[in-house]
């Protein structure tokens, strides 16, 4: 029996999976949580993508971290996700269109960047965004520190002076509680999110999608009854015959 997908690197960018044989296929960037790169999770997505005839490549922007300890968001760079996309969609491997899948920290990473992307007419967009769990405004800076038990010698408090992302080598207008204007961007858009979620709510979502229809947008939304932050095995199974068949339609 043959192995169906396989391990790619592609320099500049990461790492991933894509089906066996020269491609190209269509490609899909994804953006991890706070878990940070190195938790493995965005490396597993990828896999499911692969096996659905996707390259799908994580990209890793959290500061720091191992595999024991997820690291940091702090001051991430959005400008070089931006490139990282452009370079994805130069590849060899690449197919005609890309897609940008964000979960959680990484769901507002992609919306994000996207809105700041189409404001300032920015080559490489996205052709297709997907997102689970996201906020709908710009969030604080997370630190993995910060969860540690209190007592513990690398405990630290949360500093809300502190911000999550730059653009153009500044934060002065991303700071957390401005709204994510992704209304700007024109291109399709698949959100979900647990009915039942306890790090953030659903209501999220439904002010996102409301923003966007109000815009003349049409957003393909899926409310998961009963689904927490992270998603049970079936509403999990549920979420990736959704989210395929979203990229299918656009991408391929």
């Amino acid at each position: 029996m043959s192995i169906k997908i396989v391990r790619r690197s592609l320099q500049d960018i990461g790492w991933g999976y894509s089906p066996s044989g020269d491609g190209p296929f269509p490609a899909i960037m994804l953006l991890h949580g706070s878990d940070g790169r190195w938790s493995g999770w965005s490396y597993r997505n990828a896999a499911l993508f692969a096996a659905c005839g996707f390259l799908a490549i994580p990209f890793g922007y959290s500061n720091g971290g191992n595999s024991w300890n997820a690291g940091n968001i702090v001051d991430v760079s959005l400008d070089k996700t931006a490139e990282a996309l452009l370079a994805l969609r130069s590849h060899e491997l690449s197919g005609n269109k890309i897609g940008l899948y964000g979960v959680s920290r990484g769901a507002e990473h992609a919306l994000l960047l996207v809105s700041l992307m189409t404001r300032d007419r920015m080559a490489g967009l996205p052709d297709a965004v997907a997102v689970h769990s996201p906020p709908d405004v710009i969030c604080g800076a997370f630190d993995a520190k910060m969860w540690r038990d209190s007592g513990d010698p690398g405990w630290q408090p949360w500093d809300p002076g502190k911000r999550a992302w730059t653009w153009r080598g500044s934060s002065n207008e991303l700071l957390p509680s401005i709204p994510i204007e992704i209304e700007r961007f024109d291109g399709p858009i698949f959100i979900s999110h647990g009915t039942q979620d306890k790090v953030w709510s659903a209501e999220m979502t439904r002010r996102l999608s409301g923003r966007l229809i109000s815009h003349g947008r049409n957003p393909e939304v899926h409310l998961y009854e009963g689904e927490d932050h992270g998603l049970s095995s079936d509403g999990e199974n549920r979420h990736y015959e959704l989210l395929t068949k979203f990229f299918v339609r656009h991408l391929a």
